[in-house]
């Protein structure tokens, strides 16, 4: 959630902010080497909320069913979060970003997936986990030229535009009709947490903490098929390596994602979950630093929206800042605002644990 943050008060304000890797095929340029980075290390955030977010969902899932709740009120719930989504990104996310309410950004993709998988999670797990597989290898051969489109066409030309952006063809090229997040291979992440999550329901506490070290090893293979993808430079690839410093291996596309940028970013985030899985038996996680963090993660979707206004600090209607702030000046005020945002965090979760069944239990 901090890495986030810092992804996004960098792009309102840092002068070397650079993004939109691998979109259209094409790759910023950028400053020098420090700014590639400080943008790089973000690229964990969406695979790792969508992993995370779909073995959150299973859990949930298992849970109500295993209290008793049918299958359609649990799909009905599932529905109406994934709704939920879409309206706050049709109402809040695309305006905040300067976009327009058709912005098909990280929450609508949320929203979406969400709705598959109210009816996708019925199939069994293996048809699950090896079409969300399918999903992530081979979207990059997806063809969705059959399908007519023009953003300056009639309704129907632009609708079909509008319907290849959210399924796979992220652009920014034609206002209104812009998306970052397509559904595939993002449903393919989400499915793959779903999996895990329905893994964890079947084991305790001790045997969790047993995984570990399969969890590590899952993301050191990871980052090996990583290193093999991207030295063969062909398949995988959807942005190629046009060298060979750190710099050129690592540049790889985020939108849309590519299997290279996949088994990188997935790969860390099973090192990091494994690490977690350790310090969770800590007695001091909960406090200093860590505290805050999970206190972040506890309230995800509140943290993200307060969070985006907060750092933009100007109408929504003001497309540019009055002025643009180096890196350390971007660093202090993002630290500003973490201390300010952990402290609304704590007020909202409060707020959402006595009332537990209104409206903020879908946020």
């Amino acid at each position: 959630m901090a890495l986030m943050a810092w992804d996004h008060v960098s792009g309102f304000w840092n002068v070397g902010h650079r993004g939109s890797e691998g979109l259209g095929g094409t790759f910023p340029l950028f400053p020098d080497f420090t700014q590639f980075m400080l943008r790089f290390i973000t690229h964990l955030c969406a695979p790792t909320f969508m992993f995370l977010a779909g073995t959150a969902l299973a859990l949930s899932t298992i849970k109500r069913l295993s209290r008793g709740e049918s299958q359609r009120d649990v799909t009905v719930r599932i529905v109406k979060r994934g709704g939920a989504l879409i309206l706050l990104a049709l109402f809040l996310e695309g305006n905040v970003f300067g976009n327009g309410p058709l912005y098909w950004g990280v929450i609508s993709c949320f929203g979406a997936c969400f709705i598959i998988l109210s009816v996708y999670r019925r199939l069994p797990t293996v048809a699950i986990f090896l079409s969300s597989l399918a999903a992530i290898l081979l979207h990059q051969f997806i063809d969705l030229s059959w399908i007519p489109a023009n953003p300056y066409g009639n309704y129907y030309l632009r609708l079909g535009y509008y319907l290849r952006l959210i399924i796979h063809e992220p652009s920014f090229t034609y206002q209104p009709f812009v998306g970052l997040y397509p559904i595939i291979p993002w449903i393919g992440v989400i499915g793959l947490g779903w999996c895990f999550g329905v893994l964890l329901s079947r084991y305790d506490l001790g045997k969790i903490r047993s995984l570990k070290l399969p969890i590590a090893l899952t993301g050191l293979a990871s980052l090996v098929l990583f290193a093999v993808v991207r030295w063969f430079n062909g398949y995988g690839n959807l942005y190629p390596r046009m060298g060979e410093s750190l710099q050129d291996w690592l540049s790889l596309s985020k939108y849309p994602p590519d299997l290279a940028f996949l088994l990188f970013t997935l790969g860390v985030m099973c090192l990091i979950l494994s690490l977690g899985i350790v310090l969770e038996e800590k007695r001091w996680i909960e406090r200093g630093v860590f505290g805050v963090l999970l206190t972040f993660g506890r309230v995800p979707l509140f943290f993200y929206f307060v969070h985006l206004f907060l750092y933009r600090l100007r109408p929504t209607w003001m497309t540019q800042p009055l002025f643009m702030m180096d890196t350390w000046g971007t660093l202090a005020f993002w630290l500003v605002g973490l201390y300010i945002l952990w402290r609304l965090c704590l007020r909202y979760e409060r707020l959402k644990r006595e009332h537990p069944e209104s409206l903020l239990q879908y946020l």
